[in-house]
């Protein structure tokens, strides 16, 4: 009988409130699926899943029957039929501007409350017809959500597959290791022609002075962050495999932070690893940390980011680091966000000329970075083997960088592009038995092992050195080789 009772209840409170929670569902389904959409390497993680679910489908839900019940209540029953409407106009409206700029700014919050305040007041009778709009967007965005899941859900690691048995190779020289990324920061032998036209003669000699062994001509195999460091960490091409636009491919993150070929074989040689960024970028889904140290804590971080929102330190962690341990070698994967390069998006874009000045203040900037975490390694472990290598080029020359995917010859462009500095102190100078042949980053690290393996059959199984991007104007979509083996500008579709 109790349990009859219950379920009368259950059904009457359900039937009651059908409407509030359809509405309460309505305003979070849509945006939550936008987000996923336009987000989903940043966001695709269990973690994820459950702070959106909780987030934007069941705090509304919790939120529009609350107040629903609230204002049944005889002093406030006068304002029932306007407080649903409201909440969800606000709501919808709130999430839409947090999927856009993963924030919320004053002046758009104020707007969104006066028009659901405008709604709610004059045209609350129109919110079943609201409902069905935002179910109907919902409904189209599955449509663009679904080929993107699929290609997750479809993903194979077995293109990091090696061609011989690298993994299993064994160092003879064993020298603690710093991997020193810059992002954007073109090759010497670029930066002074083309577009740039910049006169970088003091780094250059700073490095050279500090005994360091410069690589003209070396290049990116992509064009952005995630997609070229995935090729460099796992010494193999990926051609974009499933990727999901022009700076993402499937499991990025994950090929980067959590799990690769250049990863396993440090843990192999019993390298203790370190991970250190800046910002949080290549962080923000939460991947499985491969490395034994990382100076980012996932709990400080946010679940709607862009990996931009708070800048870490490098220097403190990487001198205590350093002392960690001294008994046993090391490897420093170190990000630096500087010089970086032109703004990604026609809409942000300031120009050319501005874009360009801008890229020259953090160059200087860049410099001043670079010499601070060197000169500490060189103090600390004069011994290293210090590697300074860019992931892509300045893109100095375009308005944005997404104009990349239009076809072009223009070499200085393409160079522009894909051009990336590369400087290596090795720690006993030069070594004249051992000539490395550095074009891009796909091979470094295999070249790397094979020196310090002193193995040289591992340089008998090398990857393509071409340069590769997504086209999507001025040819047929896809994916295109735009610089050959040798340098040479060319046009080929993968």
């Amino acid at each position: 009988m109790m349990s009859t009772q219950k379920k009368n209840v259950r059904h009457s409170f359900f039937i009651r409130y059908k409407a509030t929670l359809i509405a309460a569902i309505a305003s979070g389904l849509y945006p939550v699926l936008f987000y996923y959409t336009n987000n989903f390497s940043l966001i695709n993680s269990w973690k994820h899943l459950g702070f959106f679910i909780c987030f934007f489908l069941l705090a509304p839900i919790i939120t529009f029957i609350g107040a629903d019940m609230l204002f049944k209540r005889p002093s406030l029953q006068k304002w029932n039929k306007h407080i649903v409407p409201f909440l969800n106009v606000f709501a919808f409206l709130l999430f839409i501007q947090l999927c856009i700029y993963a924030k919320l700014q004053v002046w758009f919050t104020l707007g969104i409350i006066l028009i659901s305040l405008l709604f709610a007041r004059f045209l609350y009778r129109l919110l079943s017809k609201l409902v069905v709009i935002q179910f109907l967007l919902a409904i189209i965005s599955l449509f663009w959500l679904f080929p993107i899941v699929k290609n997750q859900l479809m993903y194979s690691s077995t293109w990091m597959q090696q061609p011989d048995n690298i993994e299993a190779v064994v160092f003879k020289k064993r020298p603690n290791i710093y991997y020193i990324q810059p992002d954007g920061y073109v090759n010497f032998s670029e930066i002074d022609k083309g577009y740039y036209r910049l006169d970088d003669d003091d780094f250059k000699n700073y490095l050279l002075e500090s005994k360091f062994t410069l690589y003209p001509g070396v290049r990116s195999n992509y064009t952005s962050t995630l997609v070229s460091n995935s090729a460099t960490f796992a010494m193999k091409h990926h051609y974009y495999n499933n990727g999901f636009n022009f700076s993402e491919i499937a499991n990025a993150r994950e090929v980067i932070v959590s799990d690769n070929p250049v990863l396993r074989i440090f843990n192999n040689n019993n390298y203790k690893t370190h991970f250190l960024a800046e910002w949080g970028y290549i962080l923000t889904n939460f991947p499985k940390m491969g490395y034994d140290v990382c100076n980012f804590d996932y709990k400080e971080m946010s679940f709607i980011s862009e990996g931009f929102e708070t800048e870490q330190d490098v220097m403190a962690p990487l001198e205590t680091y350093i002392q960690e341990d001294p008994d046993r070698q090391k490897f420093f994967f170190i990000e630096i966000f500087k010089p970086g390069h032109v703004e990604s998006k026609k809409h942000k874009t300031t120009g050319i000329v501005a874009e360009k000045e801008l890229y020259i203040s953090n160059l200087k900037m860049a410099h001043e970075k670079l010499k601070n975490v060197i000169n500490l390694i060189q103090e600390k472990d004069p011994d290293a083997l210090i590697m300074i290598m860019a992931d892509h080029g300045g893109y100095v020359g375009f308005e944005y960088m997404l104009e990349i995917r239009k076809n072009t010859t223009d070499r200085d462009k393409l160079y522009s592009a894909f051009s990336t500095n590369l400087a290596i102190k090795w720690p006993e100078g030069m070594p004249l038995e051992f000539d490395p042949n550095f074009q891009t980053g796909v091979n470094v690290f295999r070249t790397l092992f094979s020196y310090l393996s002193e193995d040289t059959s591992y340089l008998e199984h090398l990857q393509d050195d071409g340069s590769y991007t997504i086209i999507n104007e001025g040819a047929p979509k896809g994916i295109y080789k735009v610089i050959d083996s040798n340098g040479n500008i060319t046009f080929k579709k993968q």
